[in-house]
């Protein structure tokens, strides 16, 4: 993982538990307030979003702790691999795009990150420029062509 996504992972956790987590909390005791529990859809209602809440932190914080963060300096650039911005031209139809390969958690398409474990992502490492992929995808085999490889 980059230290960027380290540190996005990071706030995040710090986000969950200082500000929701009290939230949840506060949520949990106004509905007790309201007196019988066993009746009160207000009160499972908060236990529940407790729960999700507890089990998206301990899932974000098994990940920070498998994390290793690489060192984007020594990312090489002449084939692609995790970290490598890739610049990608579809044989088929000429199209062009870009994808940066990064860990699962940091992936977001919007972002043009794409996670490592992906069918494009695996199909291109290794690759270089000039090299043609040829990627197995749900909708059939595409080909890409390796265009130019950055950090």
């Amino acid at each position: 993982m980059s230290q960027e996504g380290y540190d996005k992972l990071r706030a995040q956790i710090k986000q969950l538990e200082e500000v929701e987590r009290p939230e949840v909390i506060r949520q949990i005791q106004e509905a007790r307030e309201k007196g019988d529990l066993s009746e009160n859809a207000e009160y499972d209602a908060a236990k529940e979003a407790q729960g999700k809440l507890e089990t998206k932190i301990a899932e974000l914080k098994a990940a920070l702790a498998d994390a290793k963060i690489l060192d984007t300096s020594k990312v090489q650039t002449d084939t692609v691999q995790i970290l490598s911005k890739v610049d990608l031209k579809n044989v088929k139809n000429g199209m062009k795009m870009t994808y940066t390969i990064v860990s699962e958690s940091e992936a977001n398409l919007r972002e043009g990150k794409i996670s490592v474990g992906t069918p494009i992502a695996k199909g291109l490492l290794g690759k270089k420029v000039g090299d043609v992929a040829q990627i197995n995808i749900p909708q059939g085999v595409i080909e890409l062509e390796v265009l130019n490889i950055s950090i």
